[in-house]
């Protein structure tokens, strides 16, 4: 299987030419899928994205690849369709808030420590794999919590590793960093520590003065609760008007 993944404020109505299908929010809501038609081909379409805007992936057999790729871009060329490859997809992610297995998250970090907490189910009564440590671990007060911090001056690039200083206290370092070319600078993502181990509180966080040190120089940077692109999650349901707002 090859898979093709089409993002944008324009991927609706590049699919929408190319097949039967109805892919409104109605037909065709957020997080779900569908066996469909593609430019003559079957394929396998998720309303998925890993970029932070509307779009589809499709799931097409090797043979239909090709031939799929091809109509895309065709029909999409007028609208604006380009290439991207992962270095965009591991920026916009970044700008987005969406974890990486691999620096975000890692075994030595908890669900609850890393923002995703909703991705278990400890309000149900299903059981699964870590339950037990989990919960007990929820119950307890957390010193280290997964941060947003973008820099000031949008000059300055930052590149993962660099520490993180509040009030003139090193807590934590960058486990990933881009430029966010929407917010216009770098951004960046690490895990604080709390020296006195107790909670880490957004008071904590919000009342902060917050640098970032890059080969020896001190960056000013904000703090971000919440992903400063679409906090409420708007783009990827397509409603880009609103999230403009």
């Amino acid at each position: 299987m090859a898979m093709l993944s089409i993002q944008g404020p324009n991927s609706r109505a590049i699919l929408q030419q190319l097949s039967d299908t109805d892919f409104s929010d109605a037909a065709f809501p957020f997080s779900s899928h569908k066996v469909i038609t593609i430019a003559g081909h079957k394929a396998r379409a998720l309303r998925l994205s890993f970029v932070g805007e509307m779009g589809w992936e499709l799931h097409v057999p090797n043979k239909s690849a090709v031939a799929v790729y091809k109509a895309v871009m065709a029909t999409g060329e007028p609208l604006g369709l380009v290439n991207s490859g992962y270095r965009a997809i591991d920026s916009l992610s970044c700008e987005k808030g969406y974890r990486h297995w691999h620096a975000d998250v890692r075994p030595d970090d908890t669900p609850l420590e890393a923002g995703l907490a909703f991705t278990c189910k400890l309000k149900t009564d299903t059981n699964f794999l870590g339950r037990k440590p989990l919960s007990v671990r929820k119950q307890r007060a957390s010193g280290k919590k997964l941060v947003t911090l973008t820099l000031n001056d949008p000059s300055k690039p930052l590149w993962g590793l660099e520490g993180i200083w509040r009030n003139n206290e090193v807590l934590g370092y960058v486990r990933r960093a881009e430029y966010a070319f929407y917010l216009g600078r770098a951004i960046a993502y690490g895990y604080v520590e709390r020296p006195d181990g107790n909670r880490i509180t957004n008071d904590f966080l919000e009342s902060g003065s917050w640098q970032v040190e890059a080969m020896g120089t001190m960056l000013d940077a904000s703090l971000h609760v919440r992903s400063p692109f679409d906090p409420k999650n708007l783009r990827v349901k397509g409603l880009y008007s609103e999230a403009a707002k």
